[in-house]
């Protein structure tokens, strides 16, 4: 089953003061929508629609985000990115706001995995403080917390579900559970996360800094570095042209893969991964899976960098070495490193892409393919300076 999630990031977020919208602030030496989209990709979201006010239409976002322009109310910025995804719907679709950059990939997975059963579920978290009514600034009286719960984001639904729901509901609503229990769908409920806050006031930003460079950040295996190796072949074939980095070079014949066999990347990609000891590419995009017929690999690579963020870890250098006879690779080695570094959000001078040839011995020097090693080395978050 396919699974999507529409980030709402079209508000102006004015209380939380720094003279920008929240979700562009930075946050931990990131901005607080990297940590929010990293969590996404973590978790393994087939599509991610991001819906934004349309003064920040162009400002920069993972490659592969669909961009939507939202509304003006938070309703209907939700329906203008379920209506991005209706023309191929997925199974289930996550709603959640980007000012939530805490909320971890084990939370989302567990929301995908209630709707296995159910057409809506939502994390909630018991209120444990003792509640008052207050009235000219004195507490008037109290209220009794038996049965309520915090509502958290992202709420998950079967896509039909929502889309249906949000059609035909008036507006106004608080938020997506609002507008499905008013089409009479129940909502089930798993349990929240005490760290997944929302940033709403200037004080949320030093407290969410906290959770990212603590809990998240934290753990039994984080070390300080982290290396990781890549190894890829692939044979040549018919075609004019390959991929290499991500850059297209004129050849006589092109690289047969089940993706764009973009040989450079798929190592480079396998290193990240290898580096966080969470095995390759065919672990996170399986061959099997027709979807990934043709796919450009600068979608593998965006999801190990992703995915190392949301660890706690950034990118320290990455060294990737092409074999082969031909094409010469030293023209195009610089536009090389330069989309790579788009494609990680990352320096050009943490990435280096050399060359070389194996003086005419074996199959690359036979020229039936080309081969490609690749080193990543990656520093815990706060430790890299």
């Amino acid at each position: 089953m396919t699974t999507a999630a529409v980030i709402v990031a079209a508000g102006r977020g004015t209380r939380a003061g720094g003279g920008l919208p929240k979700q562009w602030r930075p946050l931990a030496g990131r901005r607080v929508a990297d940590w929010t989209l990293a969590a996404f990709a973590a978790a393994g979201v087939d599509r991610i629609v991001v819906v934004l006010h349309p003064d920040d239409r162009a400002i920069p976002l993972p490659e592969g985000v669909i961009r939507v322009t939202g509304g003006a109310t938070r309703d209907a910025s939700v329906r203008a990115g379920l209506e991005a995804l209706a023309e191929t719907p997925p199974d289930k679709v996550l709603i959640h706001d980007i000012a939530r950059p805490c909320v971890t990939a084990e939370l989302i997975s567990s929301v995908v995995d209630a709707l296995d059963g159910t057409e809506a579920a939502a994390p909630g978290l018991p209120v444990s403080d003792a509640l008052w009514r207050g009235a000219d600034g004195h507490v008037a009286g109290t209220q009794d917390r038996d049965g309520l719960f915090r509502a958290q984001t992202p709420q998950g639904f079967r896509f039909g579900t929502i889309l249906d729901a949000h059609r035909a509901h008036m507006g106004g609503a608080a938020d997506d559970v609002e507008v499905t229990r008013a089409a009479g769908i129940a909502v089930q409920m798993v349990p929240g996360d005490p760290d997944n806050i929302k940033i709403t006031a200037p004080a949320d930003f030093a407290r969410a800094e906290r959770i990212l460079r603590g809990s998240k950040m934290t753990g039994a295996t984080r070390v300080p570095v982290r290396l990781g190796n890549g190894y890829d072949v692939h044979a040549f074939g018919p075609g004019d042209h390959v991929m290499l980095c991500g850059v297209r070079v004129d050849h006589g014949h092109g690289l047969v893969g089940h993706s764009d066999a973009d040989v450079g990347m798929h190592a480079i990609t396998d290193a990240i991964y290898g580096a966080l000891a969470e095995g390759d590419i065919g672990r996170h995009f399986p061959p099997s899976d027709p979807q990934w017929k043709g796919a450009a690999s600068g979608i593998f690579l965006a999801h190990a960098g992703a995915l190392a963020r949301s660890k706690g870890y950034e990118i320290g250098n990455i060294d990737c070495t092409l074999v082969c006879e031909r094409p010469k690779i030293g023209p195009h080695a610089l536009t090389m490193q330069a989309e790579l570094a788009r494609i990680l959000g990352t320096p050009a001078d943490r990435i280096s892409v050399k060359a070389t040839t194996s003086e005419r011995l074996g199959f690359t020097g036979r020229e039936e393919g080309i081969a490609a090693l690749a080193t990543a080395t990656l520093f815990a978050t706060g430790d890299s300076q």
